[in-house]
């Protein structure tokens, strides 16, 4: 009977053969198992590509040539011929795993990390080097990772161990200029009170401490005022988290404790406010904007908090935060612009800049560490500050960066911005990178003796306002050779804020958060920034500062506020800016009919480190003779 092909019995003579290329095969093998290790492509001889090649090669012996014409035989001494051949495989098989098995896996990992160096610009290194670096980063460098992760890591949000790299941003080799005064704010005269709640929800620190001072209102109607507004607008805007009702009519009873018994703690005595939920208060959540955290009580007292309680202020509601302090997305949804309803504030500060700006609080603390004071004062049109790098201690609140975060408040006006400033700057043991910074007095700086800078981005009006107010106005341009400004931000930004973070990486939060091409895809990059490129940033940092620092001929600058490169230069280097509004403009495809909805028009006041004073008092000599500060949003109308 005719087999069919492919089926066919081999030929006796084959037997004969394949016991030959069995034997060839062992002896194949044996060698490959003795070759040394000698070293990888480019090293010189097979090494171990010649051994991973045998291995590979015969790793599905028998051959299927072989392996095939024998079961289909039918004879016993073919059967006995397959079972020699397993045995055969089977004893090479053991003699070579335990050592040319992990040749193999070396070999993979060495290619593995030859792979992966070029994601780190340092695609450089011989296969031996490679060796050598992948067993020193098991042998050493997880292990310390591990062991300090275990140590500092395991809770987030950078509360507590701080780095002791830190970043100073004055540029006087002097920590004190002289000692720290209190500003002598200036005194309103005959301040009524409002007839209704609205004109009341606009005043100035300086009008409603007045009539508080005066016992024409109280702490408790001032507190029931701005809860109730808070109310009203907080679901329409998205910008509150909690309302601290409790601890508001608290506090507000004993301001009015305090006044009753002749103690008057000065401006912002009995005035309620508003706190970015990045901020920690004991007994209230801080959700740092974030489902992940919404739960979350921290046990302490922010210095912030503690200076403001010290000062007889009133906390009425922790508000909105971005999640995890990048932009204003939060877990409640997305805070909304007071000016144009059908805008976003933008900024993780939104919830303290859209409650100032819709009157629900006379003030709030919000933070920046790359824009999120400007961004949004600039959308919501509100007075606000950004001060020097280091005026505020953060003990307490959440961190990005410890060399750039900072605290300032939003505020009706400069004026009011200069008052709450002087009630919180400070240093504090929790914060290293906080300084007594001996600011002068900016109610009584004189314009007059100062040269200002404008860039081509400026507010011409503010130019013309400030000149005719006495002030001496150069053109003026920032002279630097860095290139990689923004970058250089985006590095120290994203390592750092990775660090504080590292935890809710590694358990997979990440998949959790509000806004997915944010902080999960900046931080999954931030694996891939080497420490010594790290450094490298910080010294093209430290370049920036200087260069930044010898063209800076003037006493202060007027520039566009929310310019990036301007705002990440800012921020690296330490400026303080005072964002000032200057009027507005028609908001694209207004609504049909006549509509009060409006874009805001601003511009910034820098100066240099550890000179806000300056800024402030010029931003105060703008307001003193303009109105657009006053001015007050339609909120949800049309």
């Amino acid at each position: 009977m005719r087999i069919p092909r492919g089926h066919r019995r081999p030929p006796p003579c084959l037997h004969h053969l394949l016991l030959l290329l069995a034997a060839l095969c062992f002896a194949a093998l044996k060698t490959a198992a003795a070759a040394p290790s000698t070293g990888g492509t480019g090293e010189g001889g097979g090494g171990i590509a010649s051994v991973t090649g045998s291995i590979m090669t015969w790793a599905t012996w028998p051959p299927k040539c072989a392996w095939l014409p024998l079961r289909m035989s039918g004879k016993s001494h073919s059967y006995t011929l397959v079972s020699k051949y397993h045995k055969i495989w089977k004893d090479t098989k053991d003699a070579i795993s335990a050592k040319d098995i992990s040749r193999k896996e070396l070999v993979g990992g060495v290619i593995a990390l030859k792979e992966s160096m070029k994601y780190f610009d340092a695609d450089f290194f011989n296969d031996s080097k490679l060796r050598e670096m992948e067993n020193g980063a098991k042998e050493f460098n997880v292990p310390a990772f591990r062991e300090n992760r275990r140590l500092v890591a395991m809770k987030d949000g950078g509360l507590h161990d701080p780095s002791v790299l830190v970043f100073k941003s004055s540029w006087s080799s002097k920590s004190k200029v002289k000692e720290s005064e209190m500003f002598d704010y200036p005194q309103t005269s005959m301040t009524q009170h409002p007839s209704n709640d609205e004109d009341i929800a606009f005043m100035s620190i300086i009008e409603l401490g007045e009539l508080f001072r005066t016992k024409k209102i109280t702490s408790h109607e001032l507190t029931d005022v701005f809860l109730r507004r808070l109310k009203r607008y907080g679901a329409v805007l998205e910008s509150v988290i909690t309302y601290t009702e409790e601890l508001a009519y608290k506090q507000a009873k004993e301001a009015d404790d305090l006044l009753e018994q002749g103690k008057y703690l000065g401006p912002l005595h009995g005035i309620p406010y508003g706190l970015k939920d990045i901020i920690a208060v004991p007994q209230y959540n801080t959700t740092w904007g974030s489902k992940t955290f919404k739960n979350q009580v921290i046990d302490m007292e922010a210095f912030v908090y503690k200076r403001l309680k010290s000062a007889g202020a009133v906390l009425v509601a922790k508000l909105v935060t971005g999640s995890l302090a990048y932009d204003d997305i939060w877990f409640g949804g997305r805070t909304r612009n007071p000016w144009n309803i059908e805008e976003f504030s933008t900024g993780s500060s939104a919830g303290p800049t859209a409650s100032t700006s819709a009157g629900m609080v006379p003030f709030a603390i919000g933070s920046e560490t790359a824009g999120s004071i400007t961004y949004p004062a600039a959308r919501c049109g509100v007075t606000a500050l950004r001060p020097s790098f280091g005026t505020v201690a953060r003990t307490g609140v959440m961190s990005l960066s410890e060399s750039l975060d900072k605290l300032g408040p939003f505020c009706r006006s400069a004026a009011d911005c200069a008052i709450v400033l002087d009630a919180i700057r400070g240093s504090d043991p929790g914060d290293p990178s906080s300084r007594e910074i001996a600011l002068e007095d900016p109610f009584h700086v004189d314009i007059t003796k100062l040269t200002v800078g404008y860039l081509d981005s400026a507010e011409m009006e503010v130019v013309k306002v400030l000149s005719a107010k006495g002030a001496k106005f150069v053109p003026f341009k920032l002279n630097y050779t860095v290139e990689s400004v923004q970058s250089i931000l985006n590095i120290t930004m994203d390592v750092d804020m990775l660090a504080h973070f590292d935890n809710w990486q590694r358990e997979g939060h990440d998949d959790d958060y509000e806004a997915q091409d944010q902080w999960p895809v900046e931080l999954r990059r931030a694996r891939l920034v080497p420490a010594v490129d790290y450094v490298q940033a910080q010294r093209a940092r430290g370049r920036l500062i200087r260069e930044v620092r010898e063209s800076f001929t003037v006493d202060a600058f007027i520039g566009n506020v929310t310019d990036w490169e301007l705002v990440c230069l800012g921020n690296l280097v330490g400026l303080p800016i005072v964002v000032v509004p200057t009027g507005f403009k028609s908001i694209e495809h207004p609504p049909k009919g006549n509509t009060r909805r409006r874009t805001t028009v601003t511009t910034g006041i820098y100066a240099p480190p550890d000179h806000d004073h300056i800024a402030l008092a010029l931003a105060m000599a703008y307001q003193s003779v303009t109105d657009h500060h006053k001015q007050r949003p339609p909120i949800d109308a049309n």
